[in-house]
């Protein structure tokens, strides 16, 4: 069974930035979509951004538009979400999950692997 680990989680301030990855050790994620996901307290999870299984197309939540960018290395295989301006609302669980070759979407129940998630705090 495919395997997810984040990384790269932490404790940022407002304004700043912070990489996440997102890798698989046993099984390659060139065949699937990639996406990230985010979890705060008290709310849904909810859909941040994917990305394409050949990386050619992405695509973002409104919230993060303009501040967040997916990236995948297949050759490391592993997938990155760069988060830059980062405010305090993002402050959440963020959860890596694999789905089909040809997704395309950020719903939650489209994906069937997942990570188990790594904790970003923004907070001054």
């Amino acid at each position: 069974q495919l395997q997810l680990v984040e990384s790269g989680g932490g404790l940022v301030q407002p304004g700043g930035s912070l990489r996440l990855s997102c890798a698989a050790s046993e099984f390659t994620l060139d065949y699937y979509t990639i996406g990230w996901f985010r979890q705060a307290p008290g709310k849904e999870r909810e859909g941040v951004s994917y990305v394409s299984s050949s990386g050619s197309s992405a695509n973002y939540a409104d919230s993060v538009k303009g501040r967040f960018t997916i990236s995948r290395d297949n050759a490391k295989n592993t997938v990155y979400l760069q988060m830059n301006s980062l405010k305090p609302e993002d402050t959440a669980i963020y959860y890596c999950a694999a789905g089909s070759l040809d997704l395309a979407t950020m719903k939650t129940d489209d994906y069937k692997y997942w990570g188990q998630g790594t904790q970003v705090t923004v907070s001054a």
